[in-house]
């Protein structure tokens, strides 16, 4: 395939109306609008007006289009993964939240054979299933957030850990997010880290000397930063501000303007930087269906003008996609590049995949979102095949 007349962004520039050569489901050459050399391919595509980025990688994401992954079978992940590839997600982490061990089996069930039927699928079927993400069960109920705390747990022994389900295929990546005060957190963490889990903060009121515990004990990651964790006061630093101050922890935002306010993401631009900032959705079964009352894990989830609001008052999680949070920062000014970083090369990074993907550059797979003016989709490739093309 060879994508022509394109506007590429690239992890340090952006190059105007470049050809790109995929072969074998990854990116071949890039082809400088100076070059005279001639390309011959089977499929060309015109990308004339359009812009080139990276597939977007949400690592944080509970469903979508009426899904919820805890109640999901692979069908109903397919649908949500071809609903993700026409907003420009290439990969994505299902994610938990705290429930019984039988509900977290039939979940990662469906979870592993959705991650089968990709791999034998000979076209592009969706954005990929990359492994699981476990928001939970090993957090704090002080900050549970939209989490039912009737689930969750404290470490005591490697059994805690042996009875999660997992994924039983090369790559698969395994996530989760914790709260390191809980008895035997820190234990837990380096738990996880011998078995290669990514650790992540979050739903946390740990002091700031279980924070520094709890790093280096391996967790470098915090999740939905500002959300379910202690704030920044003037007196106390908190988790938040244990974060802004630590440089070599990344941080992973909600930017939906509602978990967020646009001027605290402009401050985290600032300090954070784009280069240890990535973007998430969080978005939850109603995302893409609409405002309405929605059932989702036990209870009823209102969402009005975009905004989730479960029965304790409590906002549940979010209805936008990656796209809607890509959005968002290039509206605050941030540079694409920037964008494509939060959105595609720190998430890849996180998950230890950004030698194969995340960024584009000559040897990496062919996952790819062209956006035109209005930052709408119109087309997405995944591995080198079409997996979304807008009409004309």
């Amino acid at each position: 395939m060879l994508l022509r007349n394109a506007r590429l962004i690239l992890p340090d520039r952006t190059a105007e109306s470049v050809s790109l050569l995929i072969e074998a489901g990854r990116i071949a050459r890039i082809i400088d609008s100076s070059s005279n050399e001639s390309v011959d391919a089977d499929n060309v595509i015109d990308l004339a007006g359009l812009t080139l980025y990276p597939g977007f990688i949400d690592v944080h994401i509970h469903g979508a289009v009426g899904v919820d992954t805890m109640a999901a079978s692979a069908n109903d992940l397919l649908r949500v993964a071809e609903f993700l590839a026409s907003k420009g997600v290439t990969g994505w982490l299902p994610t938990l939240v705290p429930a019984p061990v039988e509900q977290y089996a039939r979940t990662v069930t469906a979870i592993s054979e959705r991650g089968s039927n990709q791999r034998k699928a000979l076209s592009a079927v969706g954005a990929r299933v990359l492994g699981v993400h476990y928001e939970g069960p090993f957090v704090n109920s002080e900050q549970c957030g939209a989490l039912h705390s009737e689930y969750f747990r404290t470490f005591r022994s490697e059994a805690d850990v042996d009875e999660l389900p997992t994924i039983d295929s090369p790559g698969a990546r395994h996530m989760m997010t914790l709260a390191p005060e809980v008895d035997g957190g820190v234990e837990l963490i380096k738990e996880l880290k011998k078995r290669n889990w990514i650790v992540s903060i979050g739903h946390t009121r740990a002091t700031v000397e279980i924070l520094d515990q709890a790093f280096a004990a391996g967790a470098r990651h915090m999740t939905h930063f500002m959300n379910a964790m202690t704030p920044l006061h003037h007196r106390t630093l908190g988790a938040v501000g244990w974060g802004l101050l630590n440089d070599e922890v990344t941080c992973d935002v909600i930017a939906d303007g509602i978990h967020i306010d646009p001027s605290i993401l402009r401050l985290l631009i600032r300090n954070k930087t784009a280069e240890t900032l990535s973007l998430i959705s969080d978005a939850i079964a109603a995302a893409g269906q609409g405002d309405g009352d929605y059932q989702i894990w036990g209870e009823t989830i209102v969402v009005k003008d975009g905004r989730t609001r479960n029965d304790r008052g409590s906002i549940a999680g979010s209805v936008i996609t990656m796209l809607e949070a890509v959005r968002m920062m290039l509206s605050l000014g941030v540079s694409e590049s920037d964008v494509a970083r939060m959105a595609s090369l720190n998430p890849a990074r996180l998950l230890g995949m950004d030698d194969d993907c995340g960024s584009i550059e000559e040897g990496k797979r062919a996952d790819l979102v062209a956006l035109d003016d209005s930052q709408n989709v119109r087309l997405t490739i995944i591995g080198g095949r079409i997996a979304f093309q807008a009409s004309p």
